[in-house]
């Protein structure tokens, strides 16, 4: 048991008694007695705060209350000795107190020329109760209105508090006073009342630009303009920028310089600045545009005048100058710039959205700011003197140093190796550009008129203008063509021609198939007849007849006559593939036939007299028939069967030129023509389908 009470309680004892100024004394009443228990009818304040239970939250007073402020207006009495024109002042303070933990601080509001040091009076801090409560510090049942509270050692009047304060002292049921009031400071009340009757010597007026610098500081209208001196000697239409600084309503225009203008690469057009409307003004003299206007007030000639300045209140000598402000900046306006009338034509959306919210407008109809073409002015340049190319001589007047004739490399890259061979006949003899040699005339072939371009007929020689030359759009099958006085007839084309005539059909108009349907089309009232004509001419109705027949026909015949053409079988005969290859078999004496189909009876195993082609052909190889690759793959390509099986004895049978011999072959003439005497004739197509012709010409169908 005594071990327990012991170790479980406390035994200290309060001292009540001490020095006070080297006096003994009663120290405190309110200390506790042994271990801190109170004696009988004891009450200690708490050290901190307390809040009546039941309001708030459980959570500790820097976290419920943090950032809690309680504000107080108090005013100190100070005296001030040694002075005659005051004995006190009255000094105004703001009394903090953070709730969270009970913690002071007296700030002073700064006065102009009161040459004390305020601001912070007190700092931050818990501030213990006056003597002899000095072990307590303040809590928040120690603040009310129109009470004196002590701060180490001086006393303050709290006469009001903010509307917080007032609610949370009501919510811990503080009752508070009724609110004061701070009494005047007689010191600043005669100051003020002799500031107000005194009048300065250096009159001052101020002009406030900082509140329309802060509202709009970084806010700028931009307009686009037109600024037309074409009225000027070589002046033109010039585009310009005008930025207009609402911060200073001053005014900056930028040039917008095109691309290889010739003119200084500087942008600037006006430098930042107000803009008068009326300029240029004139001369000013040196301070006669001021803001203030200011009169010498010496007194005349007395002996008692008194020396000052006076502002002269009505602006007799000021000069005005007015400058555009915003309010005259809108889209069609034409402001004057330095004696240069400038057209405002648009402005950026920042502009709109602005005078939307600021004086309502909502129209805003742009002007074209570009400037409008320069007039076409036609050059004209002297006639060429006969030396040297018409090109070259062009050239040496366009620029001071002469420089050779470019060629159209785009086309000449185009239509490289794109050469037309048309054929033309001049008076009974045939003719190209090219003599082609002919053996009933005494004519002889060679070279007519070499490659050059040909100048059209009827042209003046010395002109100042080009040569016009033929084109190749301007020739066509049936067209008359003048080369240097000669008058050619051009009656037939190759084929390579006709196919890139065909192609590009947008060029050559006369191998347009439709065109030249639509124009047989616009003969329908001959539709019969043209149909009886064809098929007298078909005798053996085939529904196709010969090139000569429809040419006498139809005009239009090449064009027409190659887009109905009966297709021909590019690969030769069959018969004249086997007489080559008897020719070739002949030149080698080669006939052991026996043996080859002997070796192919040996290799088919099922007896059918079938082999695969690739068999047959190495078998042709390892014999070493005298036939070529191209000769005798189309042989066994005539021989082979879906499945690319051929007969042996057949093909081999076919190949021994002694038991099926064949007749030797003829030599290929070129057909001819009469008219054309002798020359080879490159008829286009051997047969046409002339019903089809019918049919999509006229809908006529095969009875």
């Amino acid at each position: 048991m005594g071990g327990e009470w012991g170790r479980g309680r406390k035994f200290h004892k309060s001292q009540h008694w001490g020095f006070c100024k080297n006096v003994r004394m009663l120290v405190s009443e309110d200390k506790p007695g042994i271990g801190g228990e109170l004696l009988l009818g004891q009450k200690i304040n708490p050290k901190h705060s307390v809040f009546p239970k039941g309001m708030g939250t459980d959570s500790p007073s820097w976290v419920a209350f943090d950032k809690q402020v309680l504000s107080f207006d108090a005013y100190l009495e100070d005296e001030v000795p040694d002075k005659i024109q005051e004995n006190y002042r009255i000094r105004c303070y703001k009394i903090y107190f953070y709730l969270e933990d009970d913690t002071i601080q007296v700030n002073e509001p700064a006065l102009k020329n009161s040459g004390l040091p305020q601001g912070i009076f007190i700092r931050r801090h818990r501030i213990s109760l006056p003597p002899p409560d000095e072990g307590q510090f303040y809590t928040v049942p120690h603040f009310n209105i129109n009470i004196d509270i002590v701060f180490h050692g001086r006393t303050f009047k709290i006469y009001d508090c903010d509307t917080f304060t007032k609610n949370f002292l009501k919510k811990i049921r503080v009752r508070l006073n009724p609110p004061g009031q701070c009494p005047e400071d007689p010191y600043l009340k005669t100051r003020r009342e002799k500031l107000d009757c005194m009048e300065p010597l250096h009159p001052y007026e101020s002009f406030d630009t900082l509140k329309q610098f802060l509202e709009c500081d970084r806010k700028v209208l931009r307009f686009f303009c037109l600024w037309d001196d074409s009225g000027s000697v070589f002046g033109d239409h010039r585009e310009l920028i005008l930025h207009y600084f609402l911060s200073d309503d001053t005014i900056e225009i930028k040039r917008v310089l095109p691309h290889n203008s010739g003119r200084d690469a500087t942008s600037s057009f006006l430098q930042r600045r107000k803009l008068p409307k009326y300029g240029p003004p004139g001369v000013y003299q040196p301070g006669q545009i001021t803001d203030r206007t200011v009169l010498s007030g010496d007194g005349g000639l007395s002996e008692n005048r008194v020396y000052g300045c006076l502002l002269d209140k009505y602006k007799l000598g000021k000069v005005d100058q007015e400058f555009y402000k915003e309010s005259d900046l809108s889209i069609g306006t034409t402001i004057n710039v330095w004696g240069r009338k400038v057209l405002l034509c648009d402005c950026d959306e920042f502009m709109k959205t602005y005078c939307k919210t600021k004086y309502g407008i909502e129209n805003f109809t742009s002007i074209s700011c570009k400037a409008p073409p320069p007039p076409n002015i036609e050059r004209k340049f002297p006639r060429y003197t006969g030396f040297g190319s018409e090109e070259d001589s062009l050239c040496s007047c366009i620029g001071l140093v002469p420089t050779p004739h470019q060629r159209n490399f785009k086309k000449f890259m185009e239509n490289d190796s794109a050469n037309s061979n048309l054929y033309g006949s001049y008076k009974n003899f045939l003719q190209t550009f090219e003599h082609l040699e002919c053996k009933k005339c005494w004519y002889t072939g060679g070279m007519l008129l070499k490659r050059i371009r040909v100048k059209k007929p009827g042209q003046e020689v010395f002109k100042s203008k080009l040569s016009e030359y033929i084109k190749a759009e301007e020739l066509y099958v049936g067209a008359k063509v003048n080369v240097n006085g000669y008058l050619f007839l051009l009656v037939s084309a190759d084929v390579y021609t006709l196919n890139y005539m065909e192609r590009n059909s947008d060029k050559f108009p006369m191998s347009n198939i439709e065109l030249a349907l639509q124009k047989i089309k616009q003969e329908e009232s001959k539709s019969r007849e043209l149909k009886q004509v064809f098929t007298a001419a078909d005798c053996m109705h085939t529904k196709m007849v010969d090139y000569n027949t429809f040419r006498e026909i139809m005009m239009k015949v090449i064009t027409i006559a190659r887009h109905y053409r009966v297709p021909e079988d590019p690969r030769p005969d069959t018969n004249v593939l086997t007489a080559q290859a008897h020719e070739q078999l002949k030149k080698n004496t080669c006939e052991n036939f026996e043996r080859l189909i002997a070796t192919c009876v040996y290799q088919d195993r099922e007896k059918e007299k079938l082999l695969p082609s690739k068999d047959i052909k190495r078998l042709c190889r390892s014999s070493r028939l005298p036939l070529n690759d191209d000769l005798l793959g189309s042989l066994l390509s005539r021989f082979e069967d879906s499945e690319k099986q051929i007969n042996y004895e057949s093909f081999f049978c076919a190949l021994n030129w002694r038991v099926n011999p064949m007749p030797e072959l003829e030599a290929v003439w070129c057909i001819k023509e009469v008219k054309w005497l002798g020359m080879p004739s490159p008829i286009p197509v051997k047969r046409i389908y002339y019903l089809n012709l019918l049919k999509d010409v006229f809908g006529l169908e095969d009875e």
